[in-house]
């Protein structure tokens, strides 16, 4: 087994980034981090790959200032899987690529059936690799020898699988498909935060009234803020089912939720006094929540559309199978050719004229590549026309 050293000073740092200025070609890059073990997402180790260099692993958070990694590397092609997921991990530390080959999205738009690291490396290259520490907490120090030849695999093959994966998209002819999907996962700006993220608290449709709401508003931010202090994934503190529990047992004192079983977890007892000033809080607050979240931009469930919008939901009904056999025939899941959102949005408020270019002038607005337009545009304005001279009845609206 080969030993890997990990670089966590900064002149270290500095040597190795000379190596790779000299190394060859595009760069293989990875990201670790602490998923489920830890409040934020920053990266732990970084892995980096280059032809005539090597591979070398970073210790983010000893280490600190990239500028000089950046400075190595920044212009070149970066290779990473799943880009969307390690590019905001790589920018907190102020390492920003000019452009990049995403293995997994190349191998979505070629049609893969498998599309995780393992699978991809395995189908190109008949190499196959284990992935017994993809959920490990990377936090963890030192790191064991064997995470670290681990780490060190996820970028080793990555520039034999690009240089695989080029060819097949060639020969497919969606070489300009991918670069288009490649600079919108490099340009797409992050998600606006939730107007009201404690909703998605797992459990919360068993909580009835607004005060009761109120007070798991109030229990699941005090665990965030909890968790935001320690660097500790929330649920690891006091997981959700445990939340919900003590909301529904209503305690009237701070030793009654003490005695409820069902709320568990690692600071559930250690931080009482914390989750019952949330409960103090919830029960006095004037601001009391709606039942129900606001759906603001949101559009309906397809299953009200028949009573809500009729037409929208024949138009639906035809264009949807209409682009999901465009994607069969180009040889890639439907959501990869369009997204079923965009599509919805269009069948709901559709331009008018009704002609291939206002519909490509509406998803281009919505955030389609102009490839993807250039695939469904068309499609889309045959099976809308279609709908209002043959609607479409389906099983669940026939009478």
């Amino acid at each position: 087994m080969t030993e890997y050293a990990v670089i966590d000073r900064l002149e270290d740092l500095e040597d190795a980034c000379d190596r790779l200025a000299r190394g060859h070609g595009p760069v293989a890059v990875d990201v670790e981090r602490a998923s489920g073990f830890r409040y934020s997402q920053r990266a732990y180790l970084i892995q980096v790959f280059r032809r005539d260099a090597g591979v070398f692993l970073f210790d983010p958070p000893p280490i600190g200032d990239f500028a000089a990694l950046q400075d190595a590397i920044g212009d070149e092609e970066w290779i990473l899987h799943a880009a969307s997921q390690d590019l905001p991990s790589l920018r907190e530390l102020g390492l920003e690529p000019a452009s990049i080959f995403d293995t997994e999205l190349a191998a979505r738009l070629l049609g893969h059936q498998r599309v995780g690291l393992g699978a991809v490396v395995e189908d190109t290259l008949g190499i196959a690799l284990a992935k017994a520490h993809s959920a490990s907490d990377w936090s963890t120090r030192p790191l064991p020898q064997a995470w670290l030849e681990y780490a060190a695999l996820d970028v080793e093959h990555l520039v034999d699988v690009r240089d695989v994966l080029v060819a097949e998209l060639a020969e497919q002819g969606k070489t300009e498909f991918a670069a288009e999907e490649f600079q919108a996962v490099l340009e797409r700006e992050p998600k606006a935060p939730r107007d009201e993220p404690w909703r998605r608290l797992s459990g919360l449709h068993t909580v009835r009234g607004r005060r009761a709401l109120a007070v798991a508003r109030a229990l699941w931010t005090a665990r965030e803020d909890y968790a935001r202090d320690q660097d500790v994934a929330p649920g690891r503190l006091v997981p959700d089912r445990a939340l919900v529990a003590a909301v529904l047992a209503d305690p009237k004192t701070k030793q009654d939720l003490a005695g409820v079983k069902e709320f568990t977890g690692r600071a559930s007892r250690t931080q009482l006094d914390r989750w019952w000033a949330a409960f103090e809080e919830g029960r006095s607050t004037q601001d009391l929540p709606l039942e129900r979240a606001i759906g603001g931009d949101s559009l309906p469930p397809p299953r009200a559309w028949p009573d809500r919008n009729p037409e929208a939901d024949a138009r639906l009904k035809a264009a949807r199978p209409a682009v999901e056999q465009r994607a069969e025939e180009l040889r890639m899941p439907t959501e990869n050719l369009l997204t079923p959102e965009l599509l919805r949005r269009v069948a709901w408020d559709p331009p008018e004229p009704l002609t291939a270019a206002s519909v490509g002038d509406s998803l281009l607005a919505l955030g389609a590549r102009p490839w993807q337009i250039a695939q469904t545009a068309q499609v889309i304005v045959d099976a809308f026309v279609a709908s209002v001279q043959s609607p479409v009845t389906s099983p669940e609206t026939a009478s």
